[in-house]
């Protein structure tokens, strides 16, 4: 029996060593906090994902164009950056052209902020508090700490939900979530929760004040968003806009106060003497509320009459009838075709494109799940001998069926990818894209003598609560007055 008891402890040791090598896997060092944080993935998959999602992110949210706005916003954070407890990832910041205010981050260094929230900013300071908090969320990893927890699926499941309420006209809340084409991003903008968020407040205030900016900006950033839900609840009687930032504080948070004291602050030597004409400077001129000018949007596309939109390859030549379009590269090598189709009875997108479509042997098959809606693709060989990609997608009473084909055999592989990532940008048109541009900018000018918010709403051309929003960009909501001299935000 003695050789036997050897081998049992032998695989008694084997197991206890293959247990102990998956704890130490599953439990890795936060690098911002040095404590040990339940995570599944190596760092080299957490930059594979964020470039993955940051793309999707791309194709289903627009962009501001401005140059010099995304230069100085990417200048901010990066000088934020420099200073975190990770700062060899390759950050990346961009801007969202949404009037939702908010700002999200990706795991791998990808951090965004929406135009709506910089024009309720004051100053640098702030803008450099809102990516540093955002900065802490990915120095933190909360994003992959979430998806080890298993609770990506649960924010999928509340990301359903807030969009059924804006598509049944339920709600406010939650517009943007519609638009995004991914679950980690809108894991972001719905935030990590209490203690998550506090975590990337203290680390942010770490960082701003690393960077020579004053920390007291991140309670001042706090304060712009509690004005704003104070104005939507009690006076607009309306849902506030829903933000993951700093949404789980009060106003008055006493735990985030000792967060930012614990940073220390600023003495007049280390304090960055930023210039107030610069930051003026790129927040002048902004669109003001929604901004659906459809042009330079990339390549997106609207078909007003079928309700949807999508996004083809940039400089894609695209032709359309009344059910029908199709988009073309310039040289020939690929071409998407989409058909919409009313559905006769109700069945799987798989078995649509099996049946209905008469296509048996398709590769490289997939669910497809985007924006609630369902659908089924794959590849296969089509008649012509060339390579197709076959989709079909459920929108209302309709099937829209997908024919992308690619008929240059040494770019195959490549093309494919295009194709797809166009495809899975198909989504209905939003209610606030059908609505028209305000055509408002905010313009600065500077207070005089005898200045009344009251006189400066009568001339204004907002038409519905303009002395509270004019209060609302200038940080003088619900009281105050700015002195003689002092530059306000005005709207033309």
């Amino acid at each position: 029996m003695k050789p036997f008891a050897v081998v049992g402890k032998t695989r008694i040791a084997i197991i206890v060593a293959l247990l102990s090598a998956a704890s130490l896997q599953g439990c890795a060092i936060n690098p911002a906090t040095g404590q040990g944080n339940l995570v599944l993935m190596t760092e080299n998959r957490e930059l594979e994902i964020g470039k993955e999602e940051h793309e999707k992110v791309l194709a289903s949210m627009r962009v501001m164009e401005d140059e010099a706005l995304n230069a100085y916003v990417t200048e901010v954070g990066q000088r934020v950056a420099a200073t975190s407890h990770r700062p060899d990832l390759e950050y990346t910041f961009t801007v969202i052209d949404s009037p939702e205010i908010n700002a999200f981050a990706l795991p791998g260094g990808y951090v965004y902020i929406n135009r709506g929230l910089l024009l309720y900013l004051k100053s640098e300071d702030e803008l450099a508090a809102v990516l540093a908090h955002e900065i802490g969320h990915i120095t933190a990893r909360h994003a992959i700490q979430q998806q080890a927890r298993g609770r990506l699926a649960n924010t999928a499941a509340t990301v359903g939900g807030v969009v059924a309420a804006v598509a049944t006209g339920s709600g406010y809340i939650g517009s943007e979530l519609a638009q995004i084409g991914s679950i980690w991003a809108a894991a972001g903008v719905s935030g990590f929760g209490r203690e998550n968020e506090l975590e990337a407040d203290s680390l942010g205030a770490e960082y701003l004040r690393n960077a020579g900016y004053n920390p007291r900006a991140m309670i001042d950033v706090l304060s712009v968003l509690k004005n704003q839900e104070d104005f939507n609840v009690r006076v607009a009687q309306r849902q506030p806009t829903y933000h993951g930032l700093f949404t789980t504080h009060p106003r008055n948070d006493i735990r985030l106060q000792q967060a930012v004291a614990q940073a220390g602050t600023v003495d007049d030597a280390q304090l960055r003497e930023s210039d107030p004409s610069v930051f003026r400077q790129q927040i002048d001129g902004l669109p003001f509320g929604e901004n659906t000018v459809r042009t330079g949007d990339r390549n997106r596309y609207y078909q007003d009459l079928l309700s949807y939109t999508m996004v083809f390859p940039d400089q894609w030549e695209i032709r359309e009838t009344p059910t029908t379009v199709q988009a073309s590269a310039a040289d020939g090598s690929a071409s998407i075709r989409v058909e919409a189709q009313r559905m006769q009875e109700n069945k799987e997108p798989r078995l649509f494109i099996r049946e209905n479509l008469g296509i048996e042997d398709l590769q490289r098959s997939e669910a497809l799940s985007q924006y609630r809606l369902v659908g089924y693709t794959g590849t296969h060989t089509n008649e012509s001998g060339n390579h197709e990609r076959i989709a079909a997608i459920y929108l209302g009473p309709r099937v829209f069926v997908f024919r992308a084909q690619v008929t240059d055999p040494a770019k195959v592989d490549e093309l494919d990818r295009l194709l797809l990532s166009s495809i899975r940008t198909f989504r209905a048109i939003q209610m606030n894209e059908r609505a028209g541009s305000t055509g408002l900018q905010v313009r600065y000018v500077q207070v005089t003598n005898g200045f009344d918010w009251a006189a400066l709403a009568a001339r204004s051309p907002i038409s519905q609560y303009p002395e509270e929003t004019l209060r609302l960009l200038n940080g003088y909501y619900p009281i105050g007055t700015p002195e003689p001299g002092e530059w306000i935000k005005i709207l033309q």
